[in-house]
């Protein structure tokens, strides 16, 4: 089944608890799954949300934390793609590292902190593991929000899923790769992990949301070799192809997620 990045996961369920549309233990399980407990390391000063001294740890006592009117706003820039970044360069330089951060904004946006993924995976094939760290560091305030709409991101993500299956079509993986054909299968049927997403998000934000992940399953599968025989001038075409539609998915994703939530 297709998924979400960590960081579309952390905002679209941390949102939902912040409105008491779901618990915080579904938060946990949404986000952390078979991974061990993910933990907050903050390298500038922790916000005080609660009149606490207490320094949150965790992704869910933070949330516990937060003020109901505090948003979470996922980001999943790429290297020349950097939308959705506030800043300062230090922020910006994690994010773009990480391929994803969360922005937790206060007062309206005001004040606002980048919770960026370090992922250290470990185990093996048959028993996977992985540890998390999300650093925190104070970002700029509030930019103008992207206009990109909903229904015109849905658009693009038309284009862009013809443009990635043509890709992967052209290489014909299934047929030399023997782990790829299950691979495409489960991309075809384009369905997310029931608990990608919380339950109430706005129907065309879940369906943006589940298009934009398949697409970037297709780019990422599309890109992990050249297949058959191709010359170099096809291989740069398909290249720039497949960096263009994963910018489109990406982008559309993130409307998704801050849209539905």
């Amino acid at each position: 089944m297709l998924d979400l990045p960590l960081s579309a996961r952390l905002a679209a369920w941390g949102n939902a608890a912040l409105t008491g549309r779901a618990p915080l233990a579904a938060l946990v399980s949404a986000v952390e799954r078979d991974d061990e407990p993910h933990t907050l390391l903050w390298e500038d000063e922790a916000p005080d949300v609660a009149g606490s001294t207490q320094t949150p740890a965790t992704p869910a006592e933070l949330l516990r934390a937060l003020p109901r009117t505090a948003r979470l706003v996922v980001a999943l820039p790429a290297p020349g793609d950097p939308v959705g970044l506030p800043g300062p360069p230090a922020v910006n330089a994690a994010a773009l590292e990480a391929g994803e951060c969360v922005l937790v904004e206060l007062d309206g946006g005001e004040r606002r902190w980048a919770l960026v993924p370090e992922v250290v995976e470990f185990g093996s094939t048959w028993e996977p593991g992985a540890q998390v760290v999300w650093r925190a560091l104070a970002a700029l305030p509030r930019r103008a929000p992207d206009p990109v709409a909903l229904t015109e991101a849905e658009r693009s993500l038309r284009t862009a899923l013809a443009g990635a299956t043509t890709a992967l079509a052209a290489l014909d993986v299934a047929r030399w790769r023997e782990d790829a054909a299950d691979r495409i299968a489960a991309l075809r049927a384009g369905a997310l992990r029931p608990d990608a997403l919380p339950q109430g998000v706005e129907p065309r934000a879940a369906r943006v949301a589940a298009s934009a992940a398949q697409v970037l399953a297709i780019a990422e599968l599309a890109s992990e070799d050249d297949g058959a025989a191709i010359t170099s001038t096809e291989a740069v075409s398909r290249a720039r192809l497949l960096r263009d539609v994963g910018g489109t998915a990406r982008r559309a994703l993130v409307v998704a997620v801050n849209a539905g939530s």
